[in-house]
């Protein structure tokens, strides 16, 4: 099942993606079954919205593809590498990526992203499946400049507008090997697969609830593969992920 969020000038809906039309659902299948209201509207005449915003936080993970932890010479991490993005972050298809006026150097990271269904603590990988609602595309904006000079990520990857989610929310996907790429003005950059993962979505799960407690909402990055590069004000930079789609964002600065 594929999900959308949507307006059309008035408050979001959710929706089920059925062709080139949204089946409009009653609430937020985060807390409620998926109810049709008996309304359908055609795509074309909506604007899709990130599929969820974090109740809490997006829980990402750094180096979780040999591959690119190598082409910024960086060594794999013992443990994964996690830090958060505020919810602050997050913005939807077509929403401008802004920025930042502090760097001159910013990537696109193009990621596998899990939607958490459930609270949960301490959770045992093997238990994972239980509270994943879905997946989505992310792209992971760095301040790669900033990233590399300050003692902490937080200037380099916690900006407003840093965390593009969409284009849906996909229900039932087998992501154990799932294609992954990046595109600026259509030059393929990124172009690897899930199955080249260090850690497992349910590991990289399962390692994050024992740091915090997740709660409905809250996103997961699972990290990038090899093929970052920058992206500068008047492009237009896509991720697609097999199965889920194409998530597309304008590049400005203000």
């Amino acid at each position: 099942m594929q999900i959308a969020r949507f307006t059309t000038g008035d408050d979001p809906h959710y929706a089920i993606v059925d062709g080139s039309e949204l089946v409009v659902l009653t609430g937020d299948p985060l807390y409620t079954p998926p109810t049709p209201t008996g309304q359908r509207v055609p795509i074309e005449t909506t604007r899709l919205l990130a599929p969820v915003i974090p109740r809490s936080k997006v829980v990402a993970f750094g180096r979780n593809y040999a591959e690119h932890a190598a082409e910024l010479g960086n060594e794999v991490p013992e443990l994964p590498l996690v830090f958060i993005k505020p919810n602050t972050t997050v913005v939807g298809p077509d929403d401008p990526i802004v920025l930042p006026s502090y760097s001159q150097d910013v990537h696109h990271e193009a990621e596998l992203a899990v939607v958490i269904s459930r609270i949960c603590k301490d959770l045992p990988a093997e238990r994972a499946n239980e509270v994943i609602l879905g997946y989505t595309a992310a792209n992971d904006v760095t301040a790669r400049d900033v990233q590399r000079s300050d003692k902490t990520w937080t200037r380099g990857k916690m900006f407003d507008t840093s965390c593009p989610l969409g284009p849906v929310l996909v229900t039932d996907l087998d992501v154990s090997d799932l294609r992954i790429q990046a595109r600026v003005d259509g030059e393929v950059r990124q172009d690897g697969s899930t199955a080249q993962m260090i850690h497992s979505v349910p590991d990289l799960i399962a390692y994050a609830s024992t740091l915090f407690t997740l709660l409905p909402g809250d996103v997961i990055l699972t990290g990038t593969p090899a093929g970052v590069g920058p992206i500068r004000e008047g492009q237009r930079v896509e991720v697609e992920i097999e199965g889920i789609g194409v998530l597309g964002n304008p590049v400005v600065r203000r």
